[in-house]
């Protein structure tokens, strides 16, 4: 189902073309075997991925995730009874579910859905407490040089690398 206006729907023969791949040659595959296209760099890559993947993975073991409940809400006096209003968050995503199986093509509907889950996943975040565990600094150090010189061997990898020449071929001098 398409959300068209009827009568405004345009005929495109070309479609098939642009949609289809376009045709590869056998040169156009070896042209740019490296990483992000460019000529060379695959393994800086790799090694720089898995510097990162081990940094990133030693700093988020040292983070603690708690969840904050029973902080959230309001309390009513008389009764010492503990409410939140994660159910007035789901208000606008239930009715803007209500408009797309009325109509698919709601704009309002869309919009109060996307709302309502953008509420409920704020929701859900703020109720958290994060926190780094207490380390050593030669352990932190480590952690985010592993992580970020692997990121920046990722970056690099994606330049292209020159060409060395072949020892007993003339260089190109200025």
């Amino acid at each position: 189902m398409t959300c068209e206006k009827p009568g405004s729907a345009r005929r495109f023969p070309a479609r098939k073309l642009l949609l289809s791949p376009p045709m590869e040659t056998a040169s156009d595959r070896h042209k740019h075997p490296g990483a992000g296209g460019t000529p060379g760099g695959i393994g800086i890559f790799l090694f720089g991925f898995a510097l990162a993947c081990a940094g990133g993975w030693l700093l988020t073991n040292q983070v603690v995730v708690t969840s904050a409940s029973m902080a959230s809400g309001f309390v009513i006096p008389v009764v010492n009874y503990r409410m939140n209003s994660f159910g007035l968050s789901l208000i606008p995503f239930i009715i803007g579910i209500g408009f797309l199986f009325f109509n698919g093509c709601s704009i309002t509907g869309w919009l109060l859905t996307i709302a309502g889950l953008v509420i409920i996943i704020a929701g859900i975040l703020v109720s958290l407490h994060i926190y780094f565990r207490p380390t050593s600094l030669f352990n932190t150090l480590m952690m985010l040089v592993l992580l970020f010189g692997g990121l920046g061997l990722i970056i690099r990898s994606l330049k292209a690398v020159p060409q060395k020449t072949i020892a007993g071929a003339p260089s190109k001098a200025p």
